[in-house]
């Protein structure tokens, strides 16, 4: 059975884990490493440079992008309220797709399904309430967890990108991997089906 999780609203609690988690050897080993600065890398903000920037600056960067047109990040939290993780979709509106990229910085909670049913409820949110075609991630190699759960959601490779990633100043390739929504409506039915037994 799948546990209960929730997309939130992102908190400056919630980014001082992300922090936290960023700078643990073990998550940032699977994410993007870190910078030339020595700083772990993330997408779309840092968590170390946001949470000493002007309130302007953060309301820029969450309170917009929760309701944002085009990039909505969102904190995953359990459904006992402990927050876990972050998930963000990013949306190109022209081509009816978005990329989603998800982290789960709870290593106890790491091979528990709590990052497929994060996975579930971005795509919920990106067919459900966004109305997109397809919903694409770009997952590097040296990530096979991530790689399996992808796959077992229904994610279709779509193509082998070569060296797109660059982690602790060595280059990595990547798959594309992508799922229409038509494909997700039939695999959730069924994922969530099988969570019930």
């Amino acid at each position: 059975m799948f546990p209960d999780v929730s997309l939130e609203p992102v908190t400056r609690e919630d980014v001082q884990r992300m922090r936290e988690w960023l700078d643990d050897p073990e998550v940032n080993s699977l994410w993007y490493g870190r910078d030339d600065d020595g700083l772990p890398m993330h997408l779309g903000y840092s968590p170390h440079a946001v949470l000493e920037s002007p309130q302007s600056d953060w309301e820029q960067t969450f309170a917009q992008t929760f309701s944002s047109d085009d990039r909505k990040i969102f904190s995953v939290y359990t459904g006992e309220g402990e927050h876990i993780g972050e998930g963000q979709l990013l949306i190109e509106w022209p081509l009816v797709e978005a990329q989603l990229v998800l982290i789960v910085g709870r290593k106890d909670l790491w091979h528990h399904h709590y990052g497929t049913m994060a996975l579930i409820k971005l795509l919920d949110e990106a067919f459900s309430n966004l109305g997109m075609h397809r919903v694409w991630a770009d997952v590097p190699e040296y990530n096979e967890h991530a790689l399996q759960m992808f796959r077992q959601v229904g994610f279709v490779l779509e193509g082998h990108l070569r060296k797109t990633h660059r982690k602790d100043g060595e280059w990595y390739d990547s798959f594309a991997m992508g799922l229409l929504t038509d494909e997700y409506s039939r695999r959730r039915a069924r994922l969530m089906g099988a969570s019930t037994v």
